[in-house]
């Protein structure tokens, strides 16, 4: 992990085209400015983790749902 000290207006690139600017820092937060291209997907960190816990429990209930299909395909026989 690369850790680097940022003043107010400063910022950061991630390869060519990935910027992170420090907006403002009061007290407790730090704002940060993030531009990027269209097809660079940019979330919050704690959405990434609810998303992917949705898309877990939703694929435990897909992999139900075809067992019970299969379940009653093979009683149908």
């Amino acid at each position: 992990m690369l850790v680097l000290s940022r003043k107010e207006g400063e910022s950061v690139f991630i390869g060519n085209n990935i910027e992170v600017k420090v907006v403002s820092i009061s007290k407790e937060r730090v704002k940060l400015g993030f531009e990027a291209p269209k097809d660079i997907s940019l979330i919050r960190g704690e959405l990434r983790v609810a998303i992917i816990g949705a898309n877990i429990e939703a694929s435990k209930s897909s992999k139900n749902i075809t067992l019970i299909k299969n379940l009653s395909i093979k009683k149908k026989s």
